[in-house]
């Protein structure tokens, strides 16, 4: 197919054209960026690259032409930056998706894949274990536009049959992840462990998360693209909770030696546990987290301490 990456530029969607282009898909990458991958990785001379702001129709409908796959990634806040301003956060992701599901529809024929988030959609968990039928009460301005885009999506299909499938990714980490932004606690750990730098830890670590190797990641997307099922939501994650105190003994047996660590006061927006259930994948997608947590570690931990772009990511 010919493939959009929209906000293809950065951490996830310079894995995500990897696979595709060695799935043989032709890829396009649609970004406010210059040309290039965040760390110069070597496929973007691969890729077709269209500079061009998702607010603005044109360049939207620019960037889907002639596309069959189109995958959405774009996403201007952070949980913990979006509840300080949730008209700006409306404003740049759920009105740029509404140009885009109007350019789809125009168009005809295409297949979005949107990057949810498993992490921030459903809330105060009700269970240890959770299942796309959860209810979602999500508490962060983030978490309420992705679930805004979902209904979106869901009102284009039944309107004007336009075709879809959602992902909700829980904490994706490795290499080309921001850490400027303090986005990914793994990769933010990894680059002050390796530098000999205190670890803040929010509250007492005991905030339990999922977190789930990139590369594992843009592997489910490239599968939903091809899934042709009856389920529209579904879960991407590791199904395995690790809290943020468990996570640093992890990284400090792959550094090789203890860390400091700095506690801070918790964030009113961190739930205490959030864990996917990812039964709906293996069923549905055939997919299932391939790389062990302890090697996307190691893989991360060699970019981070090589790499001069970890501040700098142009997404």
């Amino acid at each position: 197919m010919n493939c959009v990456l929209l906000g293809g530029a950065g951490f996830m969607g310079s894995h995500l054209a990897e696979r595709l282009l060695a799935a043989g898909h032709a890829v396009r990458v649609f970004d406010r960026c210059e040309r290039g991958f965040a760390d110069g990785a070597a496929i973007c001379r691969d890729v077709e690259w269209l500079r061009g702001n998702f607010l603005d129709a044109a360049d939207v409908a620019a960037a889907v032409a002639g596309c069959q796959g189109v995958f959405h990634l774009v996403s201007t806040t952070l949980p913990q930056s979006s509840n300080q301003d949730p008209a700006r956060d409306v404003a740049d992701n759920v009105i740029g998706t509404l140009h885009l599901l109007e350019a789809c529809r125009r168009q005809g024929g295409c297949k979005i894949v949107f990057a949810s988030s498993g992490g921030t959609v459903y809330g105060m968990p009700h269970a240890r274990s959770i299942t796309e039928d959860h209810p979602t009460h999500p508490i962060t301005s983030y978490g309420i536009s992705k679930l805004t885009i979902e209904k979106y999506l869901e009102l284009y299909r039944v309107l004007h049959r336009l075709d879809y499938c959602v992902l909700r990714i829980s904490n994706p980490f490795g290499e080309r992840q921001r850490v400027a932004s303090g986005q990914g606690a793994v990769t933010t750990f990894l680059h002050h462990a390796c530098r000999g730098k205190p670890i803040e830890i929010w509250g007492d670590g005991s905030v339990v998360r999922d977190y789930l190797y990139v590369g594992d990641v843009a592997e489910a997307m490239v599968r939903a693209l091809d899934y042709r099922g009856t389920h529209r939501v579904i879960n991407i994650g590791s199904g395995v909770g690790r809290d943020l105190n468990e996570l640093l003994g992890a990284i400090e047996l792959v550094i090789g030696r203890p860390v400091e660590r700095r506690h801070v006061p918790a964030r009113t927006f961190d739930v205490p546990v959030n864990v996917l259930n990812i039964g709906l994948a293996r069923a549905e997608l055939g997919w299932a987290p391939a790389t062990p947590f302890e090697e996307g570690l190691r893989r991360t931990l060699r970019w981070v301490a090589s790499a001069p772009f970890v501040g700098t990511d142009p997404s």
